[in-house]
């Protein structure tokens, strides 16, 4: 396979592109299952007011390219780099940062990014980013971006439980998070769940399962009957849109796994708002 040769300068305008598109315009997938949620709620009550009020929010978002949400997030990349590319005339990340600052600065999107965690100081540019990069086949680069709020972030969770303990404790624990998590991280949730690997790699798993569309359940179909329940028992928790309660709790729950240690079930979830928010340019 030939080499191809990719300037850097067009990895920045798709992260730019990227950046703008998933802070104003929802994920098909996300604005589908909000639209059905709020049928399913009843004519008359908070709850199926305060869906509508989703909905139109995303509409004039998308069409005044306004943020969805004023917690534009930090932005976590997710970088594929096709084996057979080159980058010219720069440094991958570099490129991707430069088009994330160029867009919160010219679309006045806020920033959120401090740079030391005790020191406090925003950096100005909602930089550095959390770039993650894979090598995979081809001659293209896929750059995937997701800005996430801290709302949620703030209320994600990972255990390391026994290899023993099986599937039921893993439900559990998924259903935990969402009932510590109530109303404060604005529901209907979408759940990420990563299920093995190592300390580090299991929370990794769990944000990618956010790049997944909702509609889309797992191929593995004793994953995808995991996910299934999963849903069913946080609906049953009854706290519903914004903490007002009704039906709409989860829009989607997708799980990711890896394989880990004889010793060990790495658990993880990482929970987004209604406004889960990704989208991706190939290059």
């Amino acid at each position: 396979m030939g080499l191809r040769h990719i300037n850097a300068d067009s990895i920045k305008k798709a992260a730019y592109k990227a950046s703008v598109r998933a802070n104003t315009v929802l994920r098909p997938d996300v604005l589908v299952a909000i639209k059905e949620l709020c049928i399913r709620e009843k004519d008359g009550t908070v709850s199926k007011s305060m869906m509508e009020v989703l909905v139109e929010n995303a509409d004039i978002a998308q069409r005044e390219e306004l943020a969805i949400c004023q917690d534009t997030g930090v932005v976590a990349v997710f970088l594929e780099m096709g084996e057979g590319v080159v980058i010219d005339d720069g440094n991958v990340i570099k490129a991707v940062e430069d088009g994330v600052r160029e867009a919160y600065e010219e679309k006045c999107f806020r920033k959120s990014v401090v740079g030391d965690p005790l020191l406090r100081e925003n950096t100005g540019t909602n930089t550095p980013c959390v770039v993650h990069i894979e090598l995979v086949q081809g001659d293209k680069v896929t750059v995937s971006i997701m800005p996430k709020g801290f709302g949620s972030e703030n209320k994600s969770r990972m255990v390391m439980l026994n290899p023993t303990a099986g599937a039921d404790k893993v439900v559990e624990f998924c259903v935990e998070t969402v009932r510590i998590a109530g109303a404060d991280a604005c529901p209907p949730y979408v759940l990420g769940v990563g299920i093995g690997g190592t300390m580090e790699e299991c929370p990794l798993l769990a944000k990618k399962a956010l790049l997944r569309p909702i509609d889309q359940s797992s191929c593995k179909p004793h994953i995808a009957e995991l996910e299934r329940i999963i849903k069913m028992k946080i609906d049953e928790l009854g706290i519903g849109v914004m903490g007002l309660g009704g039906v709409s709790t989860v829009m989607g729950v997708n799980i990711e796994t890896g394989p880990t240690h004889i010793a060990g079930l790495p658990v993880a979830v990482n929970l987004s708002c209604h406004a889960l928010r990704s989208a991706k340019e190939v290059v």
